[in-house]
């Protein structure tokens, strides 16, 4: 009987891959609160998330025959539930458009909680692809090589989007000149 608690996600994987019945279930218990929070941070709305992380997870489960070494099994998984959350945006449609609506004053006015949700806000006016390498590298602590491969871009398209990610954060927060 194989330890599964000392394994590695590697050996984990191929023991999923050969067949072995609990392997999966050690790989989802050690990385779905994480998955959960790069599916919450990507999807931005709870019930998404949770679906996403699920149908991630379900991807995996299916498609383990899929990943080959070449990275650690957490970049894959977190390239799949990313896919996931996006797949299931796409699919959402808005019910009422939004500028006939007047804002909801949202602020805490506690000086740290003021902090986040004027960053999460610039967060989320930045596009798709600089809102999702920074939450890989710099909330997730990817590496920029991981997050490239889990966005199926290049390197260079990483760090180019993280620098004007950053940048526009630093604008739009009165950060820079």
């Amino acid at each position: 009987m194989v330890s599964l608690t000392g394994a590695s996600d590697a050996e984990l994987m191929r023991l999923h891959q050969d067949g072995h019945e609990e392997a999966f279930g050690e790989l989802f218990r050690r990385h779905k609160d994480r998955m959960w929070a790069v599916a919450l941070r990507t999807a931005r709305d709870p019930e998404i998330a949770a679906d996403a992380v699920q149908d991630g997870f379900i991807n995996a489960f299916r498609r383990a025959d899929s990943f080959r070494g070449d990275s650690p099994a957490t970049t894959w998984l977190h390239r799949i539930v990313v896919n996931a959350c996006l797949d299931r945006l796409r699919k959402i449609k808005p019910t009422s458009n939004l500028d006939d609506h007047e804002p909801v004053e949202t602020r805490d006015y506690h000086q740290s909680v003021e902090v986040r949700m004027d960053i999460r806000a610039a967060l989320d006016r930045l596009p798709e692809g600089q809102r999702l390498a920074l939450i890989l590298v710099d909330m997730q602590g990817l590496s920029v090589a991981e997050a490239a491969i889990a966005l199926d871009v290049a390197q260079g398209t990483i760090k180019s989007r993280c620098a004007r990610g950053r940048s526009a954060i630093a604008q739009d927060l009165g950060l820079s000149p």
